[in-house]
């Protein structure tokens, strides 16, 4: 079940209305502080009828996770026997490993050593396994830390890591930021529904009108790209670099809404990452997240910047290299997250030998044309992520340098597509420049008790109903 289908509108107004049913005064007064463990009962259900839509077998591995993680947890706690840590840690990391990786190391190792290739096994990849467990592993991790209380409630916990506005494609949410929630009273409102609309509306905008048809575009240039002359191929890239950004942040708006809908907050997951000045910025205004996690849970583990400089440099090419092999069991993604820790830590030494701390303004023309070049390097590196070979890559890259002949193909989806980014990019910049402050996404909230509110929001959702790209896309990040 995907959020542009009609079978998630039917399942929302259904989740809704029950919900919404908790809020009846004969319902109150009859269950009265029974009213919560109802209301996280019925998301509880339905988190899991939308993950098990898929394959029912996925969802009885994801309790099995959830089951570990809360057990061991709570033994951990009672005991501080490191064995139930150690547990919860390791379970998550074998399955992960095994369902998404198993196939890549046989392959890897018998490539490496020149060995025949063995049959390898069928394994069906379980949708969103990559951030369910990654909230598992951080709400184990917290708790053996000592920053998170073991919740006792296994409902709670269950909920946290199944909550299904974020299951399959995040953001990755922290039970520090999650849990505290399940603990007051929130349930569905106008205020909420009114402003979960509106990120849902922008996001589906995003999904099935931008990026769903910049896809038309990109899948024929890199399916062949010997074909097509270096203009087609530039703005191939180009086109994936606003598709994969469009796909993406589209969803985690669509779970954003559909949470706040319900009542309950998620974190923002991207904030204009291509005005970023450096790779630096880039990382924390691109999949917010996953940067976060990655920085919380891996680098500063790994010591951070406190054991000297160049074991600095080699966390971070370590983070760098396992986020990039987090989003996909393919060489491609390796050399795209490795291309990105070296541009982080060429970043950092550049800063160093300039003196400049990560405060530093810059000019106006400096940080245009440095974001102008990051852009450029995110968009070369983008070409290794969407390429499902090295071959592709570097025939792609070639064809630009050399600017081959072939095929010319400009797509007006392409050339609308950076007109409407654009603009939307310009607007907070401009706001920016005029207050000062750093520029900062948004979109524009109206009441949906005006007409001009409701007159805004048909329009977004007629612009969805007529200019949505037909085919079947699955959102990009449901296969990682």
């Amino acid at each position: 079940m995907v959020f542009n289908s009609i079978a998630f509108v039917v399942f929302f107004v259904i989740v809704s209305f029950l919900l919404a049913l908790t809020n009846l005064r004969r319902i109150k007064e009859t269950l009265g502080s029974k009213i919560p463990l109802l209301r996280h009962t019925i998301l509880f259900v339905a988190s899991y009828i939308f993950y098990g839509w898929w394959d029912w077998r996925f969802a009885v591995l994801m309790l099995l996770l959830t089951t570990i993680a809360h057990f061991c947890s709570l033994k951990y706690t009672q005991t501080k026997h490191r064995f139930y840590a150690y547990i919860s840690f390791v379970v998550p990391l074998i399955v992960l490993g095994f369902f998404k990786y198993f196939n890549f190391f046989v392959n890897t190792f018998t490539g490496m050593f020149g060995l025949s290739t063995p049959s390898t096994l069928n394994i069906i990849l379980p949708v969103g396994i990559s951030f369910y467990t990654f909230q598992s592993l951080s709400y184990s991790i917290d708790v053996y830390r000592g920053k998170l209380t073991a919740e006792r409630s296994f409902l709670k916990t269950a909920l946290y890591i199944s909550f299904f506005p974020q299951l399959v494609a995040g953001p990755i949410v922290k039970a520090n930021d999650f849990l505290p929630q399940l603990y007051e009273d929130r349930n569905i409102s106008f205020k909420n529904c009114e402003k979960g609309l509106w990120y849902f509306a922008f996001g589906l905008f995003k999904k099935i009108v931008i990026a769903d048809n910049l896809s038309v575009c990109v899948d024929a240039v890199f399916q062949a790209p010997s074909q097509y002359h270096g203009l087609s191929l530039l703005l191939a890239a180009i086109a994936y670099s606003l598709q994969i950004y469009c796909d993406f942040s589209g969803y985690s708006d669509m779970a954003i809404g559909c949470a706040k809908c319900l009542g309950y907050d998620l974190n923002r997951n991207f904030n204009i990452p291509y005005i970023a000045k450096n790779i630096s910025v880039f990382w924390k205004r691109w999949h917010i997240s996953l940067s976060t996690w990655l920085m919380e849970y891996l680098y500063i583990p790994l010591g951070g910047n406190r054991k000297g400089t160049l074991r600095t440099y080699v966390n971070l090419l370590i983070t760098m290299l396992l986020g990039g092999l987090w989003h996909g069991a393919n060489w491609t993604f390796v050399v795209w997250g490795g291309m990105h820790g070296i541009a982080l830590c060429i970043h950092k030494l550049f800063m160093k030998l300039l003196k400049h701390d990560k405060n530093h303004k810059g000019t106006l023309v400096g940080n245009l044309l440095s974001a102008i070049v990051t852009y450029a390097f995110v968009t070369f590196c983008f070409i290794f992520f969407r390429a499902e070979t090295f071959t592709t890559a570097s025939i792609i890259i070639r064809g630009i340098v050399c600017w081959q002949d072939g095929i010319i193909y400009i797509s007006t989806w392409v050339l609308l597509a950076i007109a409407i980014i654009g603009i939307a990019t310009l607007i907070p910049v401009l706001r920016s420049l005029r207050t000062g402050n750093d520029p900062e996404g948004f979109y524009p909230f109206l009441s949906l008790k005006t007409i001009p509110g409701l007159t805004l929001l048909f329009i977004l959702f007629g612009f969805c109903l007529i200019l949505a790209y037909t085919g079947n896309n699955p959102f990009i990040y449901f296969q990682f």
